[in-house]
């Protein structure tokens, strides 16, 4: 085909990805941003650790949009949470199931991104901020608006289910925009599933605005096939004297990606962020965060977590922004890493940039091994080596897997991972 910008593979996707009608100047823009900076290679600094178009170009050989595949109501069923009662909501190769969701009346909106046309689409995740925004802003069919309307408790958390098989390896673009108004609280779920062992490659954008005094939790699992590629773009608006609370928990897939932008809009608002990567094999997971402050009186706390064995790679780059206006900010970062092979890799750069004077602000990193001493002490009380160590790895692991909001949903997280710590770690 004839070369249109400078990155191979971002021809591959301009040249076979469709054009669709809807949302045009939201393409537009996506396609000129593609065209200009194309698909990010391994000298952007954003990207210097994961390889993204060099795997793609490697696993991937066909760069249509994937189609919907055959999913019935038991695949379904098989794996939702077990004690789960909440609303489902399911995706098909990323488009939108209706008839295999399960709705129970619960007070929020729901529709197609066609159907609704919100105007706030494309404006918490910005096309310009990510290559790979542009790309699922260019690609994507359609997608899902949630509202949750001024006043309204949904007492039930909502569970995401992600059904992902491309048998050719297509591109999966996701899209979701949620809008949770004034003095609201609602608890989102999702779980990305791999329906067969194939490659594919899933990109992901999902929006959230938390309105003035609302409260919101969104916790995500990650636990894909050994050849699954997937990217998040995942960005939150966050208002005055609101909360939003983000926990990503990262088990397994061949390269997984999560960006994650809170903008602190206003005062009074709190960020929380907490992620767990639980990485064996070759799997390789980065996580980019970025925290905006840009009024006084507002917080945000990070706290993320890997061990990491055989070959796996983990990646954490957290950026704290603290704006000129934003005083009395109180911002907390950390990164812990355990590595439990000579082979396993963790690169890490925690950053703060700092316009204000007076605010509260820390920063951090640890990488280490499994603390011997605290493993001969439980040996010495009777304990095998194995029980020992899985023991000492989940209490290390538990700091984040408390903060999930739905007990179903922690419990089941909490089992796959005892079932990880006492077997290949």
């Amino acid at each position: 085909m004839t070369t249109l910008t400078k990155n191979k593979v971002t021809d591959l996707f301009l040249g076979q990805i469709p054009n669709f009608n809807s949302f045009p100047s939201l393409r537009r823009k996506a396609q000129d941003v593609l065209m200009q900076k194309g698909l990010p290679e391994s000298k952007d600094e954003e990207y210097k650790f994961t390889a993204f178009s060099k795997k793609l170009e490697q696993s991937i050989s066909d760069y249509s949009p994937a189609k919907t595949t055959y999913l019935s109501q038991e695949i379904v069923q098989s794996h939702t949470i077990k004690g789960f009662e909440g609303d489902l909501i399911v995706f098909n190769n990323g488009h939108y199931e209706p008839e295999l969701s399960k709705l129970q009346g619960q007070p929020y909106e729901i529709s197609s991104l066609k159907d609704s046309n919100p105007v706030s689409l494309g404006k918490v995740s910005k096309i310009e901020n990510d290559p790979f925004i542009a790309l699922n802003s260019f690609a994507f069919e359609d997608g899902i608006f949630i509202k949750v309307g001024r006043n309204k408790i949904i007492e039930k958390p909502i569970l995401l289910l992600y059904f992902n098989q491309s048998s050719k390896g297509q591109v999966i673009s996701p899209r979701v925009l949620i809008e949770v108004e004034d003095n609201a609280e609602v608890s989102f779920l999702e779980n990305s599933i791999s329906l067969d062992e194939e490659a594919y490659f899933c990109n992901t954008v999902t929006e959230i605005i938390v309105a003035q005094n609302s409260h919101v939790h969104y916790n995500r699992l990650q636990n894909e096939s050994k050849k699954a590629i997937s990217l998040n773009n995942f960005g939150a608006d966050i208002h005055r004297d609101a909360t939003f609370t983000s926990v990503v928990v990262s088990l397994s897939g061949e390269m997984l990606r999560n960006n994650l932008s809170l903008n602190l809009l206003d005062s009074g608002c709190v960020g929380n962020m907490f992620g767990l990567y639980l990485l064996d094999g070759k799997t390789h997971v980065d996580n980019h965060t970025n925290v905006d402050h840009t009024k006084p009186h507002a917080e945000s706390n990070e706290l993320y977590k890997g061990i990491l064995a055989d070959r796996s790679r983990g990646v954490f780059n957290g950026k704290i922004f603290v704006r000129q206006d934003a005083q009395k900010t109180n911002a907390f970062q950390q990164n812990n890493n355990i590595l439990l092979s000579e082979d396993a890799t963790i690169n890490t750069k925690p950053q703060l940039e700092i316009w204000a004077d007076d605010v509260k602000c820390s920063h951090g990193c640890t990488t280490g091994q499994l603390d011997e001493e605290a493993l001969f002490y439980l040996q010495a009380r009777g304990i095998g080596k194995v029980q020992a160590k899985g023991l000492l790895l989940y209490a290390f692991a538990g700091e984040v897997l408390e903060k999930i909001s739905d007990e179903t949903f922690k419990v089941y997280i909490d089992n796959l991972i005892q079932e990880r710590l006492g077997s290949s770690f």
